[in-house]
Order: structure tokens, then sequence, then C-alpha cells
């Protein structure tokens, strides 16, 4: 009887164990893990390119899925589309070209105004009314998220 438990045991040992056929997925979570925060972290930089000293709001930011046009007025009243400068008399021309080329598209373009807080009150709408007259409907303003919006500093 010992003879057989012991001779079991043994041919246990001699017989090779069947390969492994499973996938550890542990380091291709790591790696998009990885992934996930490096673009995390260069998406926001890549939005703009004109530095603004954006005002701050509570509000939501808006769910997007198109590519929006973008007008920026920094702190000395230069006017930007897509990063390039515009002069005021200008605006409207450049606007309704703007208009005029994604008029093919299904949905209507996005407009976002970001305005330096230092600025005129009357130089923001006067863009944002340039931009009205030119037909765009989907119009926002763009502000700091996250920050105090009772004026006190």
């Amino acid at each position: 009887m010992a003879m057989g438990l012991a001779a079991a045991a043994r041919g246990r040992r001699s017989r090779r164990a069947p390969p492994m056929a499973e996938i550890n997925v542990t380091p291709l979570v790591d790696v998009m893990l990885v992934l996930l925060i490096i673009f995390m972290i260069t998406a926001p930089l890549l939005v703009a390119g004109v530095p603004i000293d954006l005002p701050d709001s509570r509000a939501a930011a808006l769910n997007t899925d198109d590519t929006p046009i973008q007008i920026s007025v920094d702190d000395s009243g230069t006017i930007y589309i897509d990063e390039q400068p515009q002069d005021a008399e200008s605006l409207p021309v450049r606007l309704a070209a703007i208009r005029d080329a994604r008029a093919g598209d299904a949905e209507e373009p996005r407009v976002y105004i970001r305005a330096d807080r230092a600025l005129d009150y009357g130089l923001v709408m006067t863009v944002l009314g340039e931009v009205n007259r030119a037909g765009f409907r989907r119009v926002a303003l763009v502000s700091e998220t996250g920050g105090d919006s009772s004026g006190a500093e």
C-alpha cells in the first residue's frame, strides 16, 4: 500500500503541467492608466494658444463634440480668431467667411469667446454683437471654473 502511494506521488511529479493560456492584464491596465493621465494633463494645454486672464465662474463646462471657433480678446484689446490676430474692422468679414465655409456642416458651429477680465465690457459686447450679426447662434463665453465668483480676493 505504501508502495502504491509513493509511485502515485512520483507519477504526478514527472508529468508536465500544461501551459497557461491566460493573459495577465495588469500591465495593460497600468499602461492605459498612465496614458490616460498623460492625456488628461496635456489636453487642456492644447486648447488655447492666446494667454488670457479669464474671469471665474461656477457654471459647469459644456459638452462638445465638434471643433469650436475660438475668438479671444487679450488685455490690450487685440482680437484673435483661432490664434490669428484680426483688427476690429475686418472681424465681420472674417466671421462671414467662416460661416460660409461651414455652411455645409450638419450642425451649426459653436463659437467660444474668451476675453481678458481687465477688458472694457463694451469691447466684449462689440465682439459678441459681431458674432451674433454674422449668424452664429451657438455662442459661449469662456471662464475659469472652480473660482470664487463673489469678487473678493
